[in-house]
């Protein structure tokens, strides 16, 4: 398992560019924006994480950006740790055997959610391409939140 990044989501890109990126020396690696969804995603990296203009194995800083207005408390601006597995159907099935409830089991072979014991969402990527859809996971619906 290796360690991605972490997801912070933001109320104004501007303001947090600034922040992270003028006053703390952090380097904008990547930014997606998703129409459908609505929201932009800006990943950073740390000054001493930038080779050759490229990111290099550090975590990142995942900043998120509703497109539409969102006011965060209780701490919801906080998203989420976020994790790559070799292989995700068998790390979900380990993780149920030892009782974690998958919130968000890997339907699409890429991506699952679960919760650590103080609430932490913890998103479960899969290394490399999507595995194909199978079951039990393709049919299982989400538990809770995540």
């Amino acid at each position: 398992m290796r360690y991605l990044h972490t997801m912070v989501r933001v109320t104004d890109v501007d303001a947090s560019l600034d922040f992270y990126c003028n006053k703390m020396g952090m380097t904008e690696v990547r930014r997606i924006d998703h129409e459908a969804g609505r929201f932009t995603l800006i990943f950073l990296a740390g000054s001493d994480d930038i080779e050759s203009g490229k990111a290099v194995s550090a975590p990142l800083l995942e900043l998120t950006y509703n497109w539409d207005p969102e006011e965060y408390d209780s701490g919801r601006n906080f998203g989420h740790l976020a994790y790559e597995v070799d292989n995700i159907y068998d790390f979900c099935a380990q993780l149920a055997e030892k009782g974690v409830i998958i919130n968000r089991p890997p339907r699409d072979g890429r991506m699952a959610f679960v919760r650590s014991p103080d609430n932490i969402s913890i998103e479960l990527l899969q290394k490399g391409e999507a595995l194909e859809k199978a079951e039990p996971w393709a049919s299982m619906p989400n538990t809770g939140e995540w």
